[in-house]
């Protein structure tokens, strides 16, 4: 495990969009640490994937302070894998992290104050022991923090130099729109909108998408398999060890009947492209040219690779796009 020299022709293996009209480029999958750096992870086998992800041209890891479980340990188990291979180098790779959900207990430990965001970004630095991060992301607009208070807290922290862009995620379209233009006028533009985007949840499109491009930013998507939903694995009910059998973020209840109807016919038209229902997922998502990354998540080497093979083909013919929409609209 310690004996580790990157591939020199990983840049070749992936390919890149720009984020907005930014200088920056991400690859089409980005590689995304929600759950499965926690405690319970093994050590070796997320020192796999990140090496893996990078050989293959993986150049965007996707944290925040509260992933794990527990809240934190992402953050701290990235930060030491990095500093265990120092060929994964640092100004190769974009980190982005994130702060505005729960993460410690008391009046400042939840929100998108100033206070919080300061405090959370210095907190995730040192867990993964850096000066700064490529991206600093408001988490949610929490509703009650005005966001004049949120945007010039994401202003001055790049003007700190502890981070180098700015992005926000999950935000309405209209808060989204004052924190654009917020931004721009204090010369820190936004570089990228962060949504859930899948098959099964496609609400970006009516209006979070094309805004994010009318306002220079790039948009990348979170949960486009809609947490394993959108892969082969519950066609034949719920296996063990499976996210939805933990009864976490993902409920059994969600898997109905109609539901399984679904993936089994998306599934077909996947086998009939010669890629896995997750493969296939992944290239939907990546359709619009305006979505700069998706950010899929493993558990495996198995997974990842499976992941970054899509790539490969990632065009639909119109007919195959209106088979899939009848599916989903069913």
């Amino acid at each position: 495990m310690n004996n580790y020299t990157p591939d020199e022709n990983r840049y070749q293996k992936m390919k890149y969009r720009r984020c907005g009209e930014s200088g920056i480029v991400l690859p089409e999958i980005s590689f995304g640490l929600w759950q499965n750096f926690g405690s319970q992870a093994n050590l070796d086998n997320c020192t796999e994937m990140i090496r893996y992800a990078f050989d293959n041209g993986i150049t965007h890891f996707d944290l925040a302070n509260n992933y794990g479980p527990p809240a934190g340990n992402a953050e701290e188990m990235f930060g030491y894998i990095l500093r265990k291979n120092p060929l994964i180098k640092r100004e190769e790779i974009i980190i982005s992290t994130k702060a505005g959900h729960e993460m410690w207990t008391g009046p400042y430990g939840d929100g998108s104050s100033r206070k919080m965001l300061f405090t959370s970004l210095n907190q995730s630095l040192k867990r993964m022991g850096l000066d700064y991060v490529d991206i600093f992301y408001s988490h949610r607009y929490d509703g009650i923090t005005p966001i004049e208070e949120t945007m010039q807290a994401l202003v001055d922290i790049v003007r700190s130099g502890k981070a180098l862009y700015v992005g926000i995620s999950k935000y309405p379209a209209k808060e989204a729109q004052y924190a654009y233009d917020y931004l721009k006028h204090r010369d820190v533009r936004c570089l990228i909108y962060q949504g859930r985007y899948n098959m099964f949840n496609r609400e970006p499109e009516n209006e979070i998408i094309d805004l994010a491009n009318k306002n220079g930013a790039g948009f990348i998507a979170f949960s486009p398999l809609a947490q394993g939903i959108l892969t082969d694995k519950y066609i034949n009910g719920i296996p063990a060890n499976s996210r939805m059998s933990r009864d976490g973020f993902l409920k059994k209840e969600i898997l109905t009947y109609a539901l399984v109807g679904k993936i089994r016919d998306l599934n077909a038209i996947a086998a009939k492209r010669e890629q896995s229902l997750a493969q296939m997922a992944l290239c939907w998502t990546l359709r619009d040219p305006e979505v700069t990354s998706v950010i899929a998540g493993a558990s495996s080497l198995n997974q990842l690779r499976d992941n970054i093979k899509s790539v490969e083909n990632t065009s639909f013919g119109k007919e195959e796009l209106q088979i899939i929409d009848s599916i989903l609209k069913e």
